[in-house]
């Protein structure tokens, strides 16, 4: 995807810019849910199943979750001759207002497109945005050869989760230990696949 690309309600969505970068940091990607996913052990109880059972349950108060300020990597920006072949940031922006991204990366070996990110502000979402975003990254991967898209997603953002079910993705992985000795402790990290199409 090398130029811009519109939407039915003025949204262009195209390949990040260097000058992108500080709207990029400074989205707002804070979520309030009134629901979380519990991963338990199907077993007997003695740890000894082999599996694990997700549910969806209510939580009250509702979690508010802000994120702490991340270390990221240098964006990589438009697919240049000095940028990573392989990976992409894509942009959702209304005029000049930045209200979304994700970032992107194919790996060829298992022929895999992992999104590294996506984030779309809170007053933008639900209106399609990420899922526009994610079309944008389904075409990446196309080209690249990739096979599926793959994602991690904490077990507290069940709005995300119920996001990315209606875009297709589905669970084909955890992981109990990802978030130890972060604020995010506790948590589980939920891993969620689709096909490319």
């Amino acid at each position: 995807m090398t130029t811009a690309r519109g939407s039915a309600d003025g949204i262009v969505y195209r390949l990040a810019r260097p000058e992108d970068a500080g709207a990029i940091e400074a989205l707002d990607s804070s979520f309030t849910t009134s629901t979380v996913f519990e991963v338990s052990d199907p077993g007997s109880g003695d740890g000894a199943g082999f599996g694990f059972l997700l549910r969806e349950v209510p939580v009250d108060p509702p979690v508010h979750k802000v994120f702490p300020p991340e270390e990221h990597d240098e964006q990589v920006f438009g697919g240049g001759k000095d940028s990573d072949a392989d990976a992409r940031t894509f942009v959702a922006l209304d005029g000049d207002l930045l209200c979304g991204f994700a970032a992107v990366g194919y790996a060829p070996w298992n022929r895999r497109l992992t999104i590294e990110d996506i984030e779309v502000s809170p007053g933008r979402r639900g209106r399609g945005i990420g899922r526009a975003l994610m079309e944008c990254a389904e075409r990446f991967a196309r080209e690249r050869g990739a096979e599926h898209l793959w994602l991690e997603v904490s077990s507290v953002n069940a709005p995300a989760v119920h996001a990315y079910r209606r875009m297709g993705f589905t669970f084909c992985g955890l992981d109990t230990a990802l978030y130890g000795g972060t604020p995010a402790a506790g948590e589980q990290a939920l891993y969620m696949s689709r096909p490319c199409r």
